[in-house]
C-alpha cells in the first residue's frame, strides 16, 4: 500500500503543517476537526501558508490552487474511513489519545495504518487500544511543519516491518528525511534537547543570569539559531512541561525534573506565543 489518502486530526498548527507537506507531495488530505469552524480554520492556515510562499517567489500560484484542491476539511470522524493513513495531533494527553484511536480502529479500513504524531507519550499504549497493533506506528515531525526537515518514525514493540516501510515512504514524499526510533519517551530528539531546556530554565531561576544574556550566550557560543528561552516559548511551556513530565515518569533521571519556575508559569498561563507571554513578551 501507497498513501494516497490521508486522513489528520487535530485543530491545530501542526495539523494544518502536516496537511500542507503531504498536499504538495500529493497527497489527498482530509483535515478532521471536533467542529467544522475549526476544520475550516485549519485550512484558512494553510491557505495563508501558501499564499505568503506563492508572494515570496517559493511557490507558483497554480501551484497553490493544486494543493488546496488536495484538501478538505470535515468535522465527521466517519470522513476519515477510506483513507490509508490517519495521523492524529490532538492534546498531548494519553488518555485521549487512547480513545481517539479505539474510535478510529472501528471507522477506517481495516488496512489502514493509525498513526500519532506524539512527541513523548508511549505509542504501544494507543496501539493495544486497536485491534490491529501491528499497523499503529509513531510519525513525529516538528514544528512548524513546512520548514523542518526531520520525521521520527516511531516503532512500537506491536509494529510490523511493512508499516514502519509506508510509513518512511510517506514521511519521504511529505519531503522529510526520516529517521528510524524505537518507542521510547522523547525518541531522539526530545529526550536530548529537552534537558538543556530544563536547565536553562534552573539557570534563570537561580540568577545565574538574565533570559536575554542565557539566550545570548547559547546563539553566540554555540552557533544554535534560537535560545533555549526563546525556544521555550516557541514550543509552548504548557507543551514542555508534558512532556518534562513523561520523560521524568519513565527515566526517573533528576534532569528531566521540570524547574519549579516552569511549573509556575504554566499555571499563570504564561504559556509562550500562544498566549501571548512567556519568557518573552508577544502581546507588543
Amino acid at each position: 500500500m501507497t498513501v494516497k489518502r490521508l486522513g489528520v486530526v487535530g485543530s491545530g498548527i501542526m495539523g494544518s503543517g502536516i496537511a500542507e507537506c503531504a498536499a504538495k507531495g500529493g497527497i489527498e488530505v482530509i483535515l478532521r476537526s471536533r467542529q467544522q469552524s475549526s476544520a475550516d480554520k485549519m485550512v484558512e492556515n494553510l491557505e495563508r501558508s501558501l499564499a505568503k510562499q506563492v508572494d515570496r517567489g517559493k511557490l507558483e500560484d497554480s501551484e497553490r490552487v493544486a494543493i488546496l484542491g488536495r484538501v478538505t476539511a470535515v468535522a465527521d470522524l466517519a470522513a476519515l474511513a477510506d483513507c490509508d493513513l490517519v495521523l492524529e495531533c490532538v492534546l498531548e494527553d494519553l488518555p485521549t489519545k487512547k480513545l481517539l484511536f479505539k474510535e478510529l480502529d472501528g471507522i477506517v479500513k481495516e488496512d489502514a495504518i493509525l498513526a500519532t504524531n506524539t512527541s513523548t507519550l508511549p505509542v504501544v499504549e494507543m496501539a493495544m487500544e486497536t485491534g490491529r497493533p501491528e499497523l499503529v506506528c509513531g510519525i513525529h515531525f516538528f514544528n512548524p511543519a513546512p520548514m523542518m526537515s526531520l520525521v521520527e518514525v516511531v516503532r512500537a514493540i506491536t509494529t510490523s516491518d511493512d508499516t514502519i516501510t509506508e510509513a518512511r515512504e510517506f514521511a519521504t514524499v511529505c519531503g522529510k528525511n526520516p529517521v528510524d526510533v524505537r518507542d521510547q519517551a522523547g525518541f531522539i530528539v526530545n529526550a536530548l534537547l529537552f534537558p538543556y531546556l530544563n536547565n536553562a530554565v534552573r539557570l534563570l531561576d537561580a540568577g545565574v543570569a538574565n533570559r536575554d544574556d542565557i539566550d545570548a550566550a547559547m546563539k553566540g557560543g554555540c552557533n544554535f539559531p534560537m535560545g533555549p528561552l526563546a525556544l521555550l516559548d516557541l514550543v509552548g511551556l504548557d507543551t514542555s512541561l508534558a512532556i518534562l513530565e513523561a520523560l521524568y515518569t519513565e527515566f526517573k533521571d533528576s534532569n528531566y525534573a521540570p524547574a519549579p519556575m516552569l511549573r509556575r508559569m504554566v499555571s499563570a498561563e504564561r504559556l509562550g506565543r500562544k498566549s501571548g507571554v512567556g519568557f518573552y513578551d508577544y502581546r507588543k
